[in-house]
């Protein structure tokens, strides 16, 4: 199901809505395959030619869980949680393989953070842990650009966490019967400028995915197309001395076993001008 996942990365929005992974998603497992099967046999492309999109474009609900890895908690301002550590991302931050993470005119401070994306299949409420990966028709893999400096101006990331096309996603969803039940033990590296500056495995996470889905469902109705976020491991650059962060050509690549690669390069942000011609 990679190719396929990727190859949805490939169409341009709305050419063809039977082939956006959205729809597929909520047509349920096996439509998924069916269509992903006959992709894969009939259709071949050079992925140095095509634009990769997000693999879901508007996914219904964006989940992040933060603080998901003890190394990672050490190295931050903040004690080691026991519940999981939740906050929103909005489908404006996304952007696809191979296509720029934007750094903003209002700080420098945008920071790497590799992760494993969690894609529902099937939503519902109070999911016990015993039949959550049930709930789960694929993983992905996120780069969560945050944008230090707002991150921390308040008690809430929100903003942080949001500043537009900072949020690599792709290149390919990856159906859950092609890795470890939960994406338990796969690697997973951050490299910038081809240097690692993150490896850890998903053993290492706190709150694995199963208890996860359960406890966001406590609240929370989860839906066909969400995606939980599932936290980064180690290795940020605003924890470093001297500090690492993100800049104007660079290039970061997100790889884990199994799931593939997502590169992004960096790219500052250019002024737009709003209808009148002023400065936006």
């Amino acid at each position: 199901m990679e190719r396929a996942g990727r190859l949805r990365g490939s169409i341009a929005a709305g050419t063809d809505r039977t082939l956006e992974l959205e729809h597929l998603i909520a047509a349920g497992p096996e439509e998924l395959l069916r269509v992903g099967h006959k992709l894969a046999d009939g259709t071949e492309f050079d992925p140095d030619a095509v634009t990769f999109l997000p693999p879901l474009a508007r996914p219904p609900k964006i989940i992040c869980v933060g603080l998901n890895y003890a190394d990672h908690t050490k190295e931050s301002p903040y004690e080691q949680p026991d519940y999981p550590t939740l906050f929103a991302r909005f489908a404006t931050t996304l952007v696809g393989h191979n296509q720029p993470i934007v750094r903003p005119l209002a700080s420098t401070s945008l920071d790497f953070e590799g992760e494993m994306v969690v894609v529902i299949g099937r939503g519902g409420r109070h999911i016990p842990k015993s039949r959550a990966h049930d709930h789960v028709i694929g993983y992905s893999i996120f780069n969560e650009g945050s944008v230090r400096e707002y991150q921390f101006k308040s008690p809430q990331w929100t903003v942080g966490k949001n500043f537009d096309s900072t949020g690599g996603f792709g290149p390919a969803l990856v159906t859950a019967d092609e890795v470890p039940a939960g994406g338990k033990g796969l690697r997973l590296e951050t490299r910038l400028n081809d240097v690692v500056v993150q490896s850890a495995t998903t053993d290492d996470m706190l709150f694995d995915v199963a208890t996860l889905i359960e406890t966001i469902s406590e609240a929370i109705t989860l839906e066909a197309g969400d995606l939980i976020v599932s936290g980064t491991p180690a290795g940020i650059g605003w924890a470093r001395n001297p500090r690492l962060l993100m800049k104007d050509g660079d290039k970061c690549d997100v790889s884990i076993e199994g799931l593939g690669k997502l590169v992004n390069p960096i790219r500052d942000e250019v002024r737009r001008e709003d209808m009148t011609g002023k400065a936006a």
